[in-house]
């Protein structure tokens, strides 16, 4: 699968979702789809479907934004050094579309210690289906 067009995504996805992928925006707190989701399943990039979380790995961090403490592979997030604000924190990109997805911080639970925080409006969410 090829990277999208930025014109392509602007068609595709919404004002807030193309603003936090593709300009590194981030959504306001306690507004997104999925801050307070609880389903089973896992949290793919909403820009190229790749699986970025598992849901047993969310946890509510009080911040008002999805929060992981685990990737569900970490070759599928990029870190990067972030300057914008008057502090230096780790901003995560997706690896395969390069889209923004939020950051990561040091004050998660263990097993890890992460708190990978993520805008919904970059996440699409694919539910576990049982196989009975």
């Amino acid at each position: 699968m090829s990277k999208k067009s930025k014109g392509g995504l602007q068609k595709e996805l919404s004002p807030e979702s193309y603003y936090v992928t593709q300009e590194s925006g981030t959504e306001r707190p306690f507004t997104g789809q999925y801050w307070d989701h609880v389903e089973d399943g896992v949290y793919t990039c909403i820009c190229c479907g790749e699986m970025l979380f598992k849901s047993e790995t969310k946890f509510d961090a009080g911040c008002g934004w999805p929060s992981f403490y685990e990737a569900a592979n970490s070759n599928k997030i990029n870190e990067l050094e972030d300057h914008s604000l008057s502090r230096v924190r780790t901003e995560i990109r997706c690896s395969k579309c390069d889209a923004h997805l939020g950051h990561v911080f040091t004050d998660g639970p263990q097993p890890t210690g992460l708190r990978y925080c993520v805008n919904s409006a970059a996440l699409d969410f694919e539910k576990e289906t049982s196989s009975n």
